[in-house]
């Protein structure tokens, strides 16, 4: 392997799939699915990990050193080999792979979906955001857009004939959505308003892979009320377009500047101006003031879609730095040390660079399961026809999103950082992939909703639904699997992350108290140490299951080492990372109020 080379850890997607979580069994028993089977999923696997390594790692670095461009008048230039290789995917239907057939999708399952995402985001995650929103505001347009038009746009979005936008943020609202001015007037034509303002961080505002682009735009109509419950969403396209799709002329929506990122240069995020040059006509979806409800179909899945960018670049920064400490020359053995004969060995043999690589195993490994785990339930939840279960399995969506999305991207970012310090003074340096890879994963951790605010949503609103019917519903679903380890064997690991779910259901009860005291900023200032908590139980659950499942699989499998890495990286989750979680719970149920002293940041 080159130290410079992308993989992807095709044997471990086939253990979480098939071995763990038993998807091809699961997914067989949706009538959608029924005709597909494991050779159809780890065929399409197979192809996905060819184009992330043949297709897009490519462009990557040169993609980060080119960045995007822009000639003034609106339009913007993406960097070379992005439109070939964005035809390559758009021709095999790999934008969209979960999305309907019958539309120009793949028609394949969520959950391969997210494999297939982690391995193309991994490669070139820049490049992937075009897809990514693409999909996000089809599917918003497909459910919400004007009757006659609304299948036409989607296949076009699906198929990567046409681009989508997200467009929230504004100049001085930043993450305040509800502090938004955009302007929309209602026009004589019914459902076509004009808009005016300006947009902020607009991820794909302007690009050169489509022929079109429809924005989705986040406006205040005449007499809405304040806040996001006076925000109305419009579909705004870059070219006015007939009932079949035939393109006309340019709307007033231009983007005015690209903005100067840290990381994902190839990706175009834009200042976009709203009516400034030319009227800027945009549709109303849905009804007035329902904007914010729609938007967050958009934003909800788009949340999971981060969290699986943070896997994807931690994943990448794991198989970096794993192939580099083999190759690197460098020192003696620790053993050695003191003989001046010894010859020097690759640096994987060294203890702390042992302990670094296998954090980020445990981590990426973990995240990784928990995430496919996820995915099935949403598929799960899209196919059940029973109201009851259909419910519950959406709790656990709306419970769980969050936790994934904070506790992905910010351990994305950590694993990233770790793999720099494993390459040394070479990490630090351009012409290696990891330093790229830190720059370009942080900004996870702040876009689609900085992971502060999936922190209040997860405390202020979440765990209150029902009276903590979603937490309680996932915490005796926990304890089942934890019981079921124990009895299997793995006692001590399992009272261990017991012990740890207690706390976090005591922490749970603490946040509620002081929410009861109408101690709000005390229970906020521990929202993001709780849902970091959180996180590291749901792992630590995850890694119990696959040292479960390679301790069965060994016994007709034999010792191979990727078994034995699941059982080691239980032992090593517990000994090393699960302290973390008992940490933060003492922290959270501390009652220290220091930092609200008005004293203080004067």
């Amino acid at each position: 392997m080159s130290t410079t080379s992308f993989s992807v850890d095709l044997r471990d997607l086939h253990f979480v799939l098939f071995d763990q979580l038993a998807a091809h069994e699961q997914l067989a028993a949706i009538p959608r699915f029924a005709d597909l089977d494991r050779e159809v999923y780890e065929a399409t696997l197979a192809e996905g990990e060819r184009l992330a390594r043949e297709v897009l790692s490519p462009i990557n670095a040169p993609g980060d050193l080119e960045g995007c461009s822009f000639d003034g008048q609106g339009n913007v230039k993406t960097p070379r080999g992005y439109r070939e290789a964005w035809e390559v995917l758009r021709e095999g239907g790999w934008l969209a792979p979960s999305a309907p057939s019958e539309l120009g999708g793949g028609g394949l399952p969520f959950t391969i979906h997210m494999c297939l995402s982690e391995m193309l985001c991994g490669a070139c995650m820049a490049f992937m955001m075009y897809a990514g929103l693409t999909v996000g505001a089809a599917r918003v347009i497909l459910g919400h857009g004007p009757a006659d038009t609304r299948e036409m746009i989607a296949r076009k979005m699906f198929t990567g004939e046409w681009g989508g936008t997200m467009c929230l943020t504004e100049a001085g609202a930043g993450s305040s959505v509800g502090d938004n001015r955009c302007r929309a007037t209602p026009t004589d034509e019914p459902g076509v308003y004009l808009l005016e303002g300006e947009k902020i961080f607009i991820s794909g505002g302007d690009q050169d892979l489509t022929d079109n682009i429809v924005h989705l735009v986040l406006a205040r109509t005449p007499n809405a009320g304040k806040g996001t419950k006076g925000l109305s969403l419009f579909m705004v396209p870059k070219y006015e377009f007939d009932v079949g799709g035939a393109l006309g002329a340019r709307n007033g929506a231009k983007v005015l500047r690209i903005e100067e990122k840290m990381g994902i240069h190839g990706s175009s995020t834009c200042v976009l101006g709203l009516g400034g040059d030319l009227p800027c006509r945009g549709v109303l979806l849905g009804q007035e003031n329902q904007g914010i409800e729609l938007m967050f179909l958009m934003m909800n899945e788009a949340r999971i879609g981060v969290a699986v960018q943070g896997h994807a670049m931690a994943a990448a920064a794991y198989n970096y730095a794993r192939g580099y400490a083999q190759e690197r020359i460098q020192g003696q053995s620790i053993r050695e040390a003191r003989s001046q004969d010894a010859p020097s060995v690759a640096i994987v043999q060294h203890p702390d660079v042992r302990r670094m690589l296998m954090t980020q195993k445990v981590y990426a490994e973990a995240m990784r399961s928990l995430l496919l785990r996820m995915a099935l339930v949403v598929d799960r939840e899209h196919a059940s026809e029973d109201p009851a279960e259909r419910e519950r399995l959406r709790g656990r969506i709306d419970l769980l999103t969050p936790i994934l999305k904070a506790t992905c991207t910010d351990l994305g970012f950590e694993v990233a950082v770790g793999a720099v310090q494993v390459y040394g003074g070479y990490g630090y340096i351009g012409e290696y992939p990891v330093e790229q890879l830190v720059r370009d994963v942080k900004i996870c951790s702040i876009y689609e909703g900085t992971n502060g605010i999936q922190a209040m949503d997860l405390v202020g609103r979440k765990l209150r639904i029902g009276g903590g019917a979603l937490f309680i519903d996932w915490m005796q679903e926990a304890q089942g699997r934890l019981a079921a380890a124990g009895e299997a064997g793995l006692g001590g690991p399992a009272e261990a992350i017991g012990k740890a779910v207690q706390l976090l259901a005591a922490s749970a009860m603490h946040l509620a108290g002081l929410g009861k005291a109408r101690k709000v900023e005390a229970a906020m200032m521990q929202a993001v140490p709780f849902t970091r908590m959180f996180g590291l139980v749901l792992l630590g659950v995850e890694c119990i299951e696959q040292a479960l499942v390679a301790a069965r699989l060994r016994q007709t499998r034999g010792d191979e080492p990727h078994l034995i890495g699941k059982q080691r990286n239980l032992e090593f989750f517990v000994a090393a990372l699960l302290p973390q979680a008992i940490a933060l719970g003492k922290s959270i149920q501390s009652n220290d109020e220091s930092a609200l002293d008005p004293a203080l940041f004067v």
